[in-house]
């Protein structure tokens, strides 16, 4: 087996590695919390010289059981995957979630998934992981199932920032009130987006400052400002500054992220980027001309730099999915 491999609920059993250990979650954001848990899988893999996979579940859990209730994501499955193939997994086994998943006992999920499907040896687990129908799967009943199916678990404590730990939602607020230092140290790496350059207004290269636009998900959450932000463009990074909003200046429309990329000359339409948020600048305001509105840029862009130079050029580690 080489590379990052993907089992799915379609993939024919002859693909699936047997032997295994798996670090099992949601791991949305794969933030500190969960690396702690991969970090445990790879190493129980490491001393019995198994393949290390992460076992995962898309959509989203909470999506299926509030679909009308907007979801702020940290990470697609995309760039879940290629943060979990850059931690040093060997792969991910990525369940369906749906009303059949849903309604699976988690002694069946134990017993036909893992150990019948996937012929686990070991399991790491964060320490309020909860699994199967109505929840019933958890900790403590792997580790008490643990001896008689002949595999090894490993439950990881909580990781603390300040009074709180570490979680998914716990970033999301983070995000939502633009306390990026907090997220980052939470989530162990800067939180980026990926996304498709497209064709906006052209405002910005009338100003002097040609932006690059993506369109985020609808449901993110991230405070509408200025950011410092570092830029990954086939294996190359660049600083530059964004502007995520509604442009009150001129026409407060959907949000729309745009980034300035200093010192590079060229077009991007129809490429896509990595983005990572590397400090807040900011909250987004109205101006009362194009001309103030061009001073302030300048001024925000100078307080980029400084923050991208302190930084130290600190970016996701992301890895190839096959």
């Amino acid at each position: 087996m080489t590379g990052f491999a993907v089992i799915r609920d379609d993939t024919p059993a002859s693909a699936i590695p047997k032997g295994a250990v798996v670090a099992m979650g949601n791991f949305d954001g794969v933030h500190r919390g969960h690396r702690a848990v991969i970090g445990a899988c790879l190493e129980m893999a490491r001393v019995r010289r198994a393949p290390a996979f992460a076992v995962t579940f898309e959509p989203h859990p909470r999506k299926f059981f509030s679909p009308d209730t907007p979801q702020f994501r940290l990470t697609d499955e995309p760039a879940k995957l290629r943060l979990l193939a850059g931690a040093g997994l060997d792969g991910a086994v990525v369940l369906r979630f749906d009303a059949g998943r849903a309604a699976t006992t988690a002694h069946d999920f134990i017993n036909h998934e893992l150990v019948g499907r996937l012929g686990v040896q070991g399991i790491a687990v964060g320490y309020d992981f909860h699994f199967g129908k109505g929840r019933g799967g958890s900790p403590s009943l792997l580790v008490a199932e643990a001896p008689a199916l002949g595999i090894e678990v490993d439950v990881q404590p909580h990781i603390d920032f300040g009074d709180h730990p570490v979680s998914s939602s716990a970033i999301r607020r983070a995000l939502e009130e633009g306390h990026i230092a907090a997220a980052t140290e939470m989530l162990g790496s800067p939180w980026f987006i990926t996304g498709e350059v497209i064709h906006g207004e052209k405002r910005g290269r009338e100003l002097g400052y040609p932006t690059a636009n993506i369109r985020l998900d609808p449901h993110c959450g991230l405070k509408h400002g200025i950011y410092a932000v570092r830029v990954g463009r086939d294996g190359k990074h660049y600083d530059a500054v964004a502007n995520f909003g509604r442009r009150p200046t001129f026409d407060n429309g959907a949000p729309l992220l745009e980034t300035f990329l200093f010192d590079f000359n060229g077009s991007l339409y129809g490429e896509r980027l990595d983005i990572a948020f590397i400090a807040f600048i900011r909250d987004e305001e109205k101006f009362e001309s194009a001309e103030a509105l061009v001073r302030q840029m300048d001024d925000d862009s100078a307080r980029a730099r400084a923050a991208l130079a302190a930084d130290h050029g600190a970016f996701p580690r992301l890895g190839e999915v096959g």
